[in-house]
C-alpha cells in the first residue's frame, strides 16, 4: 500500500509537469513555425491558381467565339465595358479609351459602359490559405456590374471587356466565381486588357 501511495503520488506530481513541458514545447515549435511562415514569400501556388483562371476564361472565350462564328460569320463577339473607379470624383474616360481601342483591335463591338466606385471591405486574411483577400466589396453587390450581368443575362451581349482582373475582385475565389457564372451559365467571357499574370492587386 505504502509503494502504491507513493507511485500515485509520483504520478500525481509529474503529470503537470510533464503537461506543462509538453505545451511549452508546442508553443515553441508553433512560434517557430509562424516566424518560419511570416519570413516566406508569397506563396508558391499563387501563380499555379493564376495559370488556372487564365485557362478558364479564355476557354469561355474561345467557347464565345466558336458560337459566334457557327451563327454568323460576319458577327463579330458583342461587348459591354466595365470599370472601377477609386472615388466618386474619378472619371472612367481614361479606361473607356484603353477598353475602346482594345477592343477595335480584338475586333469586338463595344455596346454600353458601366462603371462603379470602389467601396472598401475589411477583410481577413488567414495565414497559409492560398486564397486572396477581397479588397472591395464583391462585383454582385455593385449596381454597375449588377447592370453587366442583366444585360448579359438578357443576350444583348457575349461579353464583358475590362482593365485588369481587379476591376472585378482581387480575390481569387470571388473572380473564380464570376468567371464560372458568366460562362457556364450565360455563356459569356470576360476579357482583360493586362493579363492575370501581369496585373498586380488596385
Amino acid at each position: 500500500m505504502k509503494t502504491r501511495r507513493s507511485l500515485g503520488d509520483m504520478i500525481a506530481v509529474s503529470s503537470p509537469r510533464i503537461s506543462l513541458m509538453g505545451s511549452r514545447d508546442r508553443t515553441d515549435t508553433d512560434t517557430a513555425r509562424t516566424q518560419e511562415w511570416h519570413r516566406k514569400p508569397a506563396p508558391l501556388e499563387r501563380p499555379a491558381r493564376s495559370g488556372e483562371l487564365v485557362r478558364l476564361r479564355q476557354q469561355f472565350r474561345r467557347e464565345a467565339t466558336e458560337r459566334c462564328d457557327r451563327r454568323s460569320g460576319d458577327r463579330r463577339l458583342r461587348v459591354l465595358a466595365y470599370s472601377l473607379v477609386l472615388s466618386r470624383s474619378a472619371r472612367p474616360d481614361e479606361d473607356w479609351n484603353t477598353l475602346q481601342t482594345e477592343a477595335e483591335q480584338r475586333g469586338y463591338a463595344m455596346g454600353a459602359r458601366f462603371h462603379d466606385v470602389a467601396v472598401p471591405v475589411t477583410t481577413t486574411c488567414l495565414p497559409g490559405s492560398g486564397a486572396g483577400c477581397g479588397v472591395y466589396t464583391p462585383p454582385w453587390r455593385r449596381p454597375g456590374w449588377g447592370e453587366v450581368e442583366r444585360l448579359i443575362r438578357g443576350g444583348f451581349a457575349d461579353g464583358v471587356i475590362v482593365l485588369d482582373r481587379h476591376n472585378i475582385s482581387s480575390d481569387d475565389d470571388e473572380y473564380r466565381a464570376v468567371i464560372k457564372e458568366l460562362g457556364e451559365r450565360y455563356q459569356a467571357f470576360i476579357h482583360l486588357v493586362i493579363p492575370e499574370e501581369l496585373s498586380g492587386p488596385t
